[in-house]
């Protein structure tokens, strides 16, 4: 066991919602068609201007209330995005620190690896804090709605943005990370791609290349091996744990992942019928709303499971304490 203790999370929809309904009406598709497909009713998109570093901020200051923490508390910032956050170089994170009004008291950095990167980020937070350097606070801002254009009614129609948080700090007995199974497989086929504009020369926007379906079974065979592998490590069934997060791209493959899985809908918290397909901040936003809204208790074991572009696969076996 990786003892660890979840402090505190807060999750973050900037802007205001924007139904299926509206998209649908400027790419000329069947509102109803596509809500039944994609599972989602409504999305958010963060008005002109935002800043990812001020929506990544306001997420972790709400990790850090819950936590009952000041921002200076904090020995690490890791901060997720895989749109490329405001700037290139140097990192959004020490935006966020700044934001925070922190000045020389924390390390901070960015960190992208795709849809799985709050469960990678999580993993270095777990590992951070067991060899004394903690409480670290994770960030995932997705500002994806800027990565998209009616004229790719694919990701424009699911994609939308939104900012979660998870503040780690030292665990007590009976609780931490259990098992871990992380991987990547570069060799596939790419899935999904935002070209860098300043390799290419031209303003990108995120592409799907690859068949839904073939997404989708690409997808569940790693995430469905990830899940296995982190409950094996642990030494525990799927049947032993209370409660599943898995990434939701969209409403049918949440549906598709949870049968794989076999796992019921009551163990799990949907959240993609009203924040859309939101990278990241799928599974931060996930534990949020499961920690706010669920009965959890101590001993509850969480497992969550991604997988993203690359293909980034992995699981995440936590126990909760007291």
């Amino acid at each position: 066991m990786i003892p660890v203790r979840i402090l505190g999370t807060a999750s973050v929809l900037p802007g205001p919602a924007v139904t299926t309904a509206e998209l649908c009406a400027r790419v000329g598709r069947n509102a109803a068609e596509v809500a039944r497909k994609t599972g989602i009713l409504t999305r958010h998109f963060a008005p002109p201007g935002t800043k990812a570093a001020d929506v990544a901020a306001q997420a972790l200051r709400g990790a850090l209330d819950a936590a009952g923490l000041e921002a200076r508390a904090l020995r690490r910032i890791l901060c997720v995005t895989s749109m490329g956050g405001d700037v290139t170089t140097p990192a959004t994170a020490n935006r966020v620190a700044a934001a925070l009004g922190l000045s020389g008291s924390c390390d901070a950095m960015d960190l992208s690896n795709a849809c799985m990167g709050f469960l990678s980020a999580f993993d270095l937070a777990a590992r951070s804090v067991a060899t004394g350097l903690g409480p670290v606070g994770i960030v995932s801002v997705e500002l994806l709605s800027r990565t998209t254009t009616p004229e790719e009614p694919r990701p424009y129609l699911v994609l939308g943005d939104a900012a979660a948080a998870a503040v780690m700090g030292a665990g007590r007995s009976g609780e931490g990370v259990l098992g871990v199974a992380l991987g990547n497989d570069g060799t596939l086929p790419t899935d999904v791609v935002l070209e860098n504009p300043t390799a290419t020369g031209k303003l990108e926007r995120m592409r799907f290349l690859t068949p839904s379906q073939e997404m989708t079974r690409v997808a569940l065979d790693a995430l469905v091996r990830a899940a296995r592998a982190a409950l094996d490590e642990a030494g525990v069934t799927l049947h032993d744990v209370e409660w599943v997060l898995t990434h939701q791209p969209n409403g049918s493959m949440l549906e598709a992942i949870l049968q794989a899985l076999e796992v019921s809908p009551e163990r799990s918290v949907r959240v993609v019928d009203t924040v859309g397909s939101v990278g990241s901040a799928s599974l931060g936003t996930s534990l949020d709303r499961l920690l706010r809204t669920r009965p959890v208790k101590p001993g509850h074991r969480i497992l969550l499971v991604g997988v993203g572009a690359g293909v980034a696969h992995g699981a995440v076996l936590y126990q909760v304490g007291g």
